[in-house]
C-alpha cells in the first residue's frame, strides 16, 4: 500500500516537474526541502521516542523495585539488561545496520552502494537506538539521528528514481537534517555531512544540504523551542601564557580518543568472540553497566547533565578524570555487546570530564594565567569530537553552536587540531572509518581507497593524446588551444622525450599580454619537472599525485624510464572507472 502510494507521488512530482519545466538542480532542491522536513519531525519524533522510553524503563522501573525491596537502586543493572534484551531481535535479526552507531554504514553506502539504503533502516535504527538509550545504554543521538534522516534522503531520491550522484546528495540533506534538528546546529549538521558523510564541498553538494539543515531546523525550533544544548557561563582567554596550557590538552585529548576508539573495538571483538546467543549479548552488557552505573549513575543515557556539571565546576577533580575511564567502558559495553547508539554524546562527555580535571590542574598550578576549569571543559569536549571523528571544522562548529558562546573559540580551534593531528599519528583510522577498514574498506574523500588499489594506472590511462613541441610560439599555441578539448599538454624535446606539462592556468597567466606572442615560447611556460605516474601504479596513488597539483590530467611515463611518456590520466576517467567497478561488484553479489 505504501510503495503504491510512493509509484504515485513519484508519477505526479515527474509531471509537476515536466510541466514547469524545472531543471535538474531545482528539482533537487526541492527534494532537499522535502528530506529536511522528514529529517526534523525524525529527530523531533525521535526524541520523543528516548523520552518515552526513559519514563517507561527508570520510571516505571524503580516504581516496580520499591514494591519488591526496600533497596530498590540495587535493582537498577535490571533495568539496562531488560533494555538490551529488547534490543537485540532487531540489531541481530531484523536490521544488522542498526548495531552500533550507525554512521559508518551511511558512508559505505554513500562511497559504495550510490547511496542505497534501506528504508526499513530508518525504522530498525528509531526503535533500537530509543529503547537503548531510554534504557540507559551509554550512547548518544546523533549516530541514530544520521542514519535515519540519511535512510529517508535514500528513499525519496529512490523513490523518484534519482541519479546515483543525487542519491548521494540526498543522503547528505538527510544526515545534515538529522544533526542539524537534533543539536539545534544547523552549521555543523552541513559540515557534518560535507566533511565526514559525503567527503566534498562543491556547489553541487553544498546548496542542497545547506537548505535541509535549514529547513530541518526551523523545524525542530517549532517543536523544541530556539535554545543552546548547554547553558555555558562566561569564559575569557585570561592571558597568551594559556595557549600551551590548551595544546597540553590537545595532546591528551588525542591520546584519549585513540584509546576510546580501540577499546570500543576491541570490545566489539570480545562481544563477537563469546559463545552466547546473540540475544543474550546486548543484555549482559546492559547488566555491566547496570552494576556501573548504580555507583556513578553518570554513565546512563547520553550524559548532558554530567557534562554541564563539569561546565559550571561543580564535580570534584577525582571524579572527573575517573568518569573519562569509565564512560570509555560504559560506551564500550553498550555498543561492543550490539546496543544501539551514536559515539558523539560520549565523546563530548569525555571531553568534558577530561578539560575539567585538566583544567583543575593548571588553575591549580597557574592561578593567575589561566581560566577557571569549566573553560576547559569546553575546549576538552570539542577536542576531544575532532580526535575521534578526525573532522575538526564539525567538531568546533558544533561546540560553538551547542553552547552559543564564542569567545574561547581560538583555544578550541588549536586544541582540536592538536587533538586530530595527535589522533591521527597514533591511528590512522577515525572512530567512524575503522569499522569499514575491518571489512576491507578504506574510504577517502568518500571513495573507496581499497577499491581503488586494485584499479591499475594502465587500465584506465589514454593511448591518445595530445603534445607541445616545446618551442611553439606563444601565438601557434593560442591557435592550438582553441581548437583543442584538453586542459592539459605534455611538452616533449625534439627526441620525444617529456619535458614539462603546459595547462590552461599558466596560459592564462600570458594571453593577456598580446605583445609577447611572438617573444613567448612553450619552453617559457611551461612547469618543468611535472607530476607524473608510471603505468604499473594504481588509482589511489594517481589520487594522491592529483591531490598535490590539482590538476585534470597527469603524464605517464614508462617505470623503468620517466621521461618516456605512454600515456594520459584524466581524472575524470578515474571517477568514470571507480564507478563501473562498483557497479561490477554489486553484479557480482546480486549473481
Amino acid at each position: 500500500m505504501l510503495n503504491e502510494a510512493g509509484i504515485k507521488i513519484a508519477a505526479w512530482f515527474q509531471r509537476f516537474t515536466g510541466t514547469f519545466k524545472l531543471s535538474e538542480q531545482r528539482v533537487l532542491i526541492i527534494l532537499s526541502v522535502v528530506v529536511g522536513v522528514g529529517g526534523g519531525l525524525g529527530a523531533v519524533i525521535f526524541r520523543w521516542l528516548i523520552g518515552f522510553f526513559h519514563r517507561l524503563f527508570f520510571d516505571g522501573g524503580t516504581s516496580l523495585f520499591s514494591q519488591i525491596t526496600s533497596h530498590p537502586e540495587w535493582l537498577i543493572p535490571l533495568i539496562p539488561m531488560v533494555g538490551g534484551l529488547a534490543v537485540a531481535p532487531i540489531t541481530y535479526r531484523l536490521a544488522r545496520e542498526a548495531r552500533g552507531h550507525g554512521v559508518p554504514e551511511v558512508m559505505e553506502a554513500v562511497a559504495l552502494r550510490g547511496g542505497i539504503i534501506r528504508p526499513f533502516v530508518a525504522l530498525a535504527k528509531s526503535l533500537a537506538s530509543s529503547i537503548c538509550i531510554g534504557s540507559g545504554g551509554s550512547a548518544g543521538r546523533e549516530g541514530p539521528i544520521v542514519q535515519i534522516g540519511s535512510a529517508l534522503g535514500s528513499t525519496v531520491g529512490q523513490m523518484f528514481k534519482m541519479s546515483g550522484d543525487r542519491v548521494r546528495v540526498l543522503v547528505g540533506c538527510g544526515a545534515a537534517a538529522g544533526i542539524s534538528a537534533t543539536f539545534n546546529a544547523p552549521i555543523a549538521g552541513v559540515l557534518f555531512a560535507l566533511e565526514i558523510i559525503l567527503g566534498d564541498f562543491t556547489m553541487y553538494a553544498f546548496g542542497p544540504v545547506i537548505i535541509s539543515s535549514v529547513t530541518a531546523t526551523v523545524i525542530s525550533r517549532a517543536f523544541l523551542g530556539n535554545y543552546p544544548a548547554f547553558a555555558v557561563p562566561s569564559y575569557d582567554l585570561v592571558s597568551v601564557w594559556e595557549m600551551p596550557m590548551y595544546i597540553g590538552l590537545g595532546l591528551l585529548a588525542g591520546i584519549f580518543s585513540v584509546l576510546f576508539i580501540k577499546v570500543l573495538y576491541k570490545s566489539e571483538d570480545i562481544f563477537e568472540a563469546l559463545e552466547i546467543r546473540n540475544s543474550l549479548k546486548p543484555a549482559l552488557g546492559g547488566l555491566i553497566l547496570g552494576i556501573m552505573g548504580i555507583f556513578y549513575p553518570q554513565l546512563f543515557g547520553v550524559g548532558y547533565d554530567a557534562i554541564n556539571a563539569a561546565l559550571h565546576e561543580e564535580a570534584l577533580i577525582w571524579v572527573l578524570f575517573l568518569l573519562v575511564f569509565m564512560k570509555i567502558a560504559a560506551t564500550s559495553l553498550t555498543l561492543g555487546s550490539g546496543g544501539s547508539g551514536g559515539v558523539f554524546a560520549p565523546s563530548l562527555f569525555m571531553g568534558a570530564m577530561l578539560g575539567g580535571f585538566f583544567g583543575n590542574v593548571v588553575h591549580l598550578v597557574f592561578p593567575q594565567v589561566t581560566a577557571t576549569p569549566g573553560a576547559y571543559a569546553l575546549v576538552g569536549m570539542s577536542a576531544m569530537v575532532a580526535g575521534t571523528t578526525h573532522a575538526p571544522i564539525t567538531a568546533m562548529l558544533i561546540i560553538f553552536e551547542l553552547t552559543g558562546d564564542y569567545r574561547i573559540i581560538l583555544p578550541l580551534m588549536l586544541a582540536s587540531v592538536i587533538a586530530t593531528l595527535v589522533a591521527n599519528r597514533l591511528h590512522l583510522d577515525s572512530i567512524y572509518t575503522l569499522k569499514l577498514s575491518r571489512r576491507g574498506i578504506t574510504l577517502k574523500a568518500g571513495k573507496d581507497r581499497t577499491l581503488m588499489e586494485g584499479i591499475s594506472v594502465q587500465e584506465v590511462m589514454s593511448t591518445s593524446w595530445q603534445t607541445l613541441p616545446q618551442d611553439m610560439p606563444l601565438s601557434q599555441l593560442l591557435r592550438f588551444v582553441e581548437q583543442s578539448r584538453e586542459n592539459v599538454f605534455p611538452v616533449l624535446n625534439r627526441k620525444g622525450e617529456l619535458e614539462g606539462i603546459v595547462t590552461l592556468q599558466d596560459i592564462r597567466s600570458v594571453v593577456t599580454k598580446s605583445v609577447l606572442e611572438h617573444l613567448v615560447i612553450v619552453e617559457d611556460i611551461m612547469s618543468h619537472s611535472p607530476p607524473t605516474i608510471s603505468v604499473d601504479e594504481n588509482l589511489a596513488s594517481a589520487l594522491s599525485k592529483f591531490a598535490v597539483r590539482d590538476l585534470d590530467g597527469m603524464p605517464v611515463v614508462d617505470k623503468h624510464n620517466p621521461r618516456k611518456l605512454v600515456g594520459i590520466l584524466r581524472r575524470s576517467d578515474i571517477i568514470s572507472s571507480y564507478n563501473k567497478r562498483l557497479l561490477e561488484q554489486e553484479a557480482l553479489k546480486r549473481a
